[in-house]
């Protein structure tokens, strides 16, 4: 047996160490599988990182998708390594923290533990560290280069990640040579990049292109701008001289291209077009021609980039040949022959296929002239004259006729890096017979020509050889060139990354000083190899075959540009030494721009920018700004430009200001500066930064005050006092604490504050805005209460019995309870209603208060007292008359009166007056004193007891259930009156926006019950009581006067009222001030713009309000029990508006179809002057704007028609009497389409009996005289009333289906209002000149934009790429 000796240097036997071999690369070959599972398994962070630092002229977005278990160190470091920087250079915060602090830069712990979201997006800011920008890594940091990276950072994704059908390189550039981490500074390439505006790649694609081509440039260099003739800003060859001077000089990484769409007569708008880049190289080359006109360069694009060829016909009997002579840009090369299966594989092929002749036979025969009969003939194209810069475009943008749509050939087309254009060069002309006809496109040859004048009219063309001369040389000198003169080198190569509908250009351009291949990917440049040339080949490995484009990579070659290989033509870049003296003047103006631009960055990387804030002593309200203060000024000398800058000079003195450390979000005052006034800002905020998590506060003492300072790690407290024999709550005072403090301790600092006895003081905290704490351990610390940053605290010292008692039945609680939910509301009240100003409340046990409030509201009494007389007159006479109705009405049926008095919004208001009179004082007679006997004992007394409260409420002609508020919904209208004022001078200590809301212990406060119906809420219970009366709740409220534009004031209230309350209770509370029962008003909550939504779910509470919200009340009967708020809309068939609103009614549950028309019919006629009969209009479904089912007379609301809140129904004016009569007949509505005029007829109403295709073409044809035989018929498309082009209804709609009946595929027609178009076949179709056609197209798109309907389906209209020479478009007043 064979020994050999082991790792162990011991011998063991031959086999032994193969299967020990074999083993461990086993071992280590499942070790790497289980790590590549296990990391396809592993969740993924995806991090967004913005770039805010001023390190780079464009700050970049990083995106990186990492493994979960990455730790955040690890995470750094890739960040770094993307980013190009120093890694701990910088700091990494969340973008949407606010002021959060930075994540730990040595922490161990993983992405998921720190924050982040496995599976979403996480957005991050890269920001200054310490006030420093980052430090930009060299190559020999190792982040510049990904061979600096470990193993396990390259196992892993670090890039942009994919996107959809969209910009960006391709998969085919991951590659380490060329990926956006090795993206290198303009250092290292020596080239500065275009910032992409939004969506003009295109054209940075091709002003790279222009500017790495040495003879454009230097011709550019040498032609000089006179200012004294143009204006700079609309000057192209100026604005893209010096765009070009800065790329060849400046330092930035990229520059912006701005400068030079403006001259081009861009606006911003434009920047989000993106258009072709060989659309953009003509339309930019024909305006440099423009501008160029009588100077140097006017024949400096022909010379460079113009070539010539023949447009020829020959022959083949006589060889008489006819043709002419065109010049070209660019050459167009086809990718896949119309038709064909396989595309070309080569740009040569593509040549030779140019210029291929086809041959002229059959039906397509050419007329020759000499044999004076159609003849075969060959037809063709031939090459000149080349230009010196060869410009090849491949058609990649095909149109497909299957689907209709722009489509992109994706297959592969490779092209050499030199290209020889000799076997495409015209030699037949000299040996070719006589040429009898020949013209040229240029009108330099006209007439008949022979082939030796030909070649003579070319070889005396000004300064053009083969296209490739650009010097003036003898016609002897002027001779054809050998072929080996033809060969062009490859320099630029165009990409396009996408579709056809959108995606990315980018340009690989070789530069002629160092033949090194450049990506110049926007502001990315970078160097690669042709390998990454040979990738934009397109297509795929595989075959050639027809469907290979759909599998192949979207990034491939679009334009190609070559230039003549010629040494003794090819020029070489100018170098900034040689530039002529006015470029070297304008480098040296752009470089001192620059300079002022960067010294200004300087400037802004050590200004501090932070928040200010400053309570200003005049206009007593928190002001708000921006402090801009570099970093090394004084803490002193910040002071007095925060003095300045928040307007106190004249106001209070310098040296009663200071600057504070404060925290606006918790109002909480940090710490206080004392010794330290000068002390450099840099290290008083901790450095420059793009955010800080605090604010400044610029605090202001009176002469004779001191600051009060404020230490580090104190906590601050506002301390609200309360007395509860005036139930009053007292503004705060501040009080400063610290955590570590007990609550005796902070009971005797809070007693030194407010003089108040600590023995028998109560202190409540307010944790959050639903939780009241009372602090009552002596020995427990302010930390252990839950005390932070900012805390509010209600104290109470008094010697009643009121702390015996358990907290939350105290009265301290319920008046803190009530002070926390009750909030402040502008009441507009309608301007024709009575009622009363005067102030009123309904707290029985607030009379101390409500007294002080009344009596503060004396000097007014008189204008209140005379309201309330007027008042009283109109009461008086509403209730006369309703007394009258009612004895006129006592023989009636309960229904037909209830049913009279809900017949209109503003019919049988009942008077609070009246309610007084019959339910509290039934004895008393005379309605007008009454009235005035109660309105004026019921005002001075601001006690009301329970039953007073019960007995202002109306509980007659009511339903009795409340209803979900689940079928009830807000109704939008708009406001007429402006936004109200608020009251000045209002304390609002006692009344907050807090949201606390504490239920009852031991206590029902269920008053707030729903029961479902079909209905609204109604506002009492099924015992008629109202529900106002189950719970007393705070209201309070007090005149308010509103001024208008006339200087009168309209009726206004401010309600202070516990936002618990019911809709229903809060009605019912305004009754008095309205005027009329909460049944006969209506509340509409006021918003932004002044929009009005209505409230009309009546069982819930005001929670949802604020302070400071506006209410109207409008008069109008509210809704009951099922009843619903209906819109009524009229239906004009032939109108260009189809649909009409008339009014708002209502309809009750149970109510017929009949009935709800009768009350309808004096609406009408009151409201909109229709004055109808019954049975001359009917009632229908209306969806949207499509009509439906006819309702019937007979039919009930809710049984046999669903009905809903804010329902829309539609009325439909009837020309004869009903013809519905069931509801198995079906009403279509008819449109005839008249072929030979080219118009539709009006609608006209078919009613059939059965859903039967041949009963409604019978009627069709009796109704238009069309032989049944042949008519036909389709259904339209849309909404009503399913308009369409009279250019496209002959052969876009389904005409004539093959079914029998009407309510199958594809109809579909089961209900009433289809739309019905019907022909006759046997007329044809009007014949239109294209002028008319024009014309009537211009008409149908005029008439379906203005009724809201397309004439067809396109795209996003794609707007033509233009230049404009002077200065900008000029728009059409007509143009949208």
């Amino acid at each position: 047996m064979e020994m050999v000796p082991s790792e162990e240097k011991q011998l063991v036997p031959k086999e032994g160490i193969f299967w020990s071999c074999r083993q461990s690369i086993f071992e280590e070959m499942q070790k790497r599988f289980s790590q590549i599972e296990s990391a396809a398994e592993e969740l993924r962070v995806l991090c967004i990182v913005q770039d805010t630092t001023n390190a780079k002229t464009v700050n970049e977005k990083l995106t990186l998708n990492l493994p979960a278990s990455t730790t955040v160190n690890k995470f750094y470091e890739d960040v770094a390594h993307k980013a190009g920087y120093v890694n701990g250079t910088f700091c990494l915060a969340w973008a949407n923290a606010g002021d959060a602090a930075p994540l730990d830069q040595a922490g161990e712990m993983s992405l998921v533990l720190s924050g982040f979201e496995a599976g979403k997006k996480n957005f991050l800011q890269l920001t200054d560290k310490d006030g420093e920008q980052p430090q930009i890594a060299s190559d020999e940091s190792g982040t510049a280069d990904s061979s600096g990276l470990d193993d396990s950072s390259q196992d892993r994704f670090i890039g942009p990640l994919p996107r959809d059908g969209t910009v960006g390189c391709s998969s085919d550039y991951s590659s380490p040579s060329y990926s956006y981490s090795s993206i290198l500074n303009k250092s290292e390439t020596g080239y500065v990049g275009l910032v992409n505006q939004a969506m003009t790649c295109y054209l940075n694609s091709l002003l790279q292109t222009l500017f790495m081509t040495p003879e454009f440039r230097n011709a550019l260099y040498n032609w000089e701008f006179e200012e004294s003739e143009e204006d700079p800003v609309t000057s192209i060859p100026y604005q893209l001289q010096r765009l070009f001077v800065l790329l060849q000089t400046s330092k930035k990484r990229a520059i912006e291209t701005t400068d030079v769409t403006r001259s081009f007569g861009w606006d911003s708008s434009e920047a989000w077009q993106q258009h072709d880049v060989q659309e953009l190289c003509r339309v930019m080359f024909d305006a440099l021609e423009q501008k160029w006109k009588q100077t140097e360069q006017a024949d400096l694009i022909n010379q460079l980039y113009q070539g010539k060829l023949k447009d020829y016909v020959r022959c083949l009997e006589c060889g008489y040949e006819s043709w002419r002579i065109d010049t070209y840009l660019d050459i167009p090369l086809v990718i896949r022959p119309f038709g064909a299966s396989q595309a070309f594989g080569s740009v040569e092929e593509a040549l030779q296929a140019f210029i291929q002749p086809e041959t002229l036979d059959g039906p397509n025969q050419y007329f020759c002239e000499r044999c004076k009969k159609k003849c075969d003939a060959r037809k063709g194209l031939r090459f000149l004259h080349f230009p010196y810069l060869l410009t090849l475009q491949l058609k990649r943008f095909d149109f497909d006729y299957t689907t209709m749509h722009r489509i992109k050939l994706n297959d592969r087309m490779t092209f050499p890096e030199e290209l020889d254009m000799s076997p495409f060069i015209d030699v037949e002309d000299e040996k070719s017979p006589q040429t009898e006809s020949c013209t040229d496109s240029g009108a330099e040859n006209e007439g008949s020509c022979h082939s030796d004048q030909m070649s003579n009219d070319f070889s005396t063309d000004d300064g053009v050889d083969e296209g490739i001369c650009l010097d003036n040389t003898s016609t002897a000198e002027r001779v054809l060139k050998p072929k080996s003169s033809l060969t062009f080198e490859l320099f630029s190569v165009m990409v396009h990354s996408g579709s056809a509908a959108g995606g990315h250009y980018y340009a690989c351009i070789k530069s002629f000083s160092d033949s090194q291949w450049y990506s110049f990917n926007d502001q990315h440049v970078s160097k690669i190899t042709q390998d990454d040339i040979r990738k934009t080949y397109g297509g795929s490995s595989g075959s050639r075959g027809y469907y290979s484009s759909a599998f192949a990579s979207s990034t491939n070659a679009y334009m190609l540009m070559y230039r003549l290989k010629d040494p003794s033509r090819n020029a070489k870049f100018l170098e900034v030494e040689d530039f002529p003296e006015h470029i070297k003047r304008l480098v040296q103006r752009e470089k001192e721009s620059e300079e002022q631009e960067k010294r200004q960055r300087e400037i802004e990387r050590n200004t501090c920018k932070i928040k200010l804030f400053c309570m200003h002593p005049v206009k007593l309200m928190m002001m708000e700004n921006k402090l801009e203060v570099h970093k090394d000024k004084t803490l002193r000398e910040a002071t007095e430009m925060a003095y300045k800058l928040m307007d106190l000079e004249g106001v209070v003195p310098l040296d009663c200001c200071r600057l504070v450390k404060y925290d606006e979000f918790h109002e909480y005052l940090e710490r206080s500066y004392e010794g330290e006034e000068d002390m450099p800002m840099g290290l008083l905020l901790g450095g420059v930064k793009s955010s800080y998590m605090f604010d400044l506060l610029l605090e202001i003492r009176r002469p004779d005050q001191a600051f009060q300072p404020y230490k580090p790690g104190e906590v601050m407290v506002k301390v609200h006092v309360v007395d509860l024999k005036s139930e009053s709550i007292a503004a705060p005072v501040s009080v400063r604490a610290y955590l570590n403090q007990t609550i005796t301790e902070f009971k005797q600092l809070i007693a030194q504050a407010t003089g108040l006895c600590a023995e028998t003081m109560r202190v409540v905290l307010e944790r959050c805005y639903n939780d009241l704490r009372l602090l009552y351990v002596p020995n427990k610390t302010l930390k252990a209460e839950g005390f932070f940053r900012s805390n509010k605290v209600f104290v109470e010292s008094s010697d009643s019995t009121d702390h015996q008692v358990a907290f939350t039945d105290s009265v301290l609680w319920k008046l803190l309870d009530r002070h926390g939910n009750t909030i402040r509301l502008f009441v507009s009240l309608p301007e024709q209603s009575p009622g009363s100003l005067a102030n009123r409340t309904g707290c029985p046990k607030a009379s101390a208060d409500s007294e002080d409030a009344f009596d503060g509201a004396k000097g007014s009494r008189k204008s209140v007292e005379a309201i309330l007389e007027e008042s009283t007159e109109k009461l008086k006479n509403l209730s006369l008359q309703q007394q009258q109705q009612q004895q006129q009405q006592q023989t009636s049926s309960t229904s037909d009166s209830q049913k009279s008095s809900e017949h209109s919004d503003f019919e049988h208001i009942e008077s609070p007056a009246q309610e007084l009179d019959a339910v509290s004082q039934p004895s008393q007679t005379e309605n007008s004193t009454r009235v005035a006997s109660d309105t004026d004992n019921q005002f001075p007394s601001e006690e009301r007891s329970d039953s007073d409260v019960n007995n202002d409420r109306s509980t007659s002609s009511v339903d009795s259930d409340i209803l979900s508020s689940s079928h009830s919904s807000d109704t939008l209208c708009n406001a007429d009156s402006g936004p109200l004022p608020l009251a000045n001078g209002l304390d609002s200590h006692s009344i907050t926006s807090s949201r606390r809301s504490k239920a009852h212990e031991g206590k029902k406060e269920t008053w707030d019950t729903a029961e479902e119906d079909s209905g609204t809420d109604s506002e009492y219970d099924e015992n008629g009581k109202s529900k106002a009366d189950a719970q007393y709740l705070y209201f309070k409220t007090e005149p308010y006067s509103q001024e208008d534009g006339s200087g009168e004031g309209q009726k206004s209230l401010l309600v202070h009222v516990d936002k618990r309350i019911t809709l229903a209770a809060f009605k019912q509370n305004l009754e008095p001030f309205v005027g009329v029962p909460s049944t006969q008003f209506k509340v509409f909550r006021v918003y932004a713009n002044n929009q009005e939504f209505e409230s009309v779910r009546l069982n819930e509470t005001l929670s949802s309000f604020s302070d400071d919200n506006k209410i109207t009340i409008r008069l109008g009967r509210a809704l009951k029990k099922g009843e619903y708020r209906v819109k009524v809309y009229q239906l004009l068939v032939n109108d260009p508006e189809p649909c009409k609103f008339l009014l708002d009614t209502v309809f009750a549950k149970g109510m017929t179809v009949r009935q709800s028309k009768e009350e309808l019919l004096p609406q009408l006629k009151d409201q909109c002057k229709l004055d109808l009969s019954i049975d001359r209009f009917r009632l229908r479904k209306k969806t949207w704007k499509n009509p439906g089912t006819v309702f019937l007379d007979y039919h009930v609301y809710e049984e046999d028609i669903n009905i809903s809140s804010n329902w829309e129904v539609f009325l439909e004016v009837l020309e004869e009497p009903e013809r519905m009569k069931s509801m198995s007949q079906l009403a279509v509505l008819t449109r005839r389409w008249c072929p030979a005029q080219m118009k539709l007829e009006a609608f006209r109403e078919v009613v059939l009996e059965s859903s039967s295709v041949e009963e409604l073409k019978e009627k069709l044809s009796e109704m238009s005289g069309i032989p049944l035989e042949n008519l036909e018929f389709a259904k339209g498309r849309g909404t009503f009333p399913c308009d369409i082009s009279v250019l496209e209804i002959h052969q876009d709609l389904d005409w004539n289906p093959k079914v029998s009946t009407l309510n199958v595929w594809p109809l579909y027609i089961c209900d009433d209002g289809a739309v019905i178009f019907y022909r006759d076949s046997t007329e044809d179709l009007m014949d239109l000149s294209e002028e008319e056609r024009n014309e009537l197209m211009k008409k149908e798109s005029s008439r379906l934009l203005k009724t809201g309907h397309r004439v067809s389906y396109s795209p996003r209209k794609e707007k033509a790429l233009k230049i404009y020479l002077d200065g900008g478009p000029t728009k059409d007043p007509g143009q949208d």
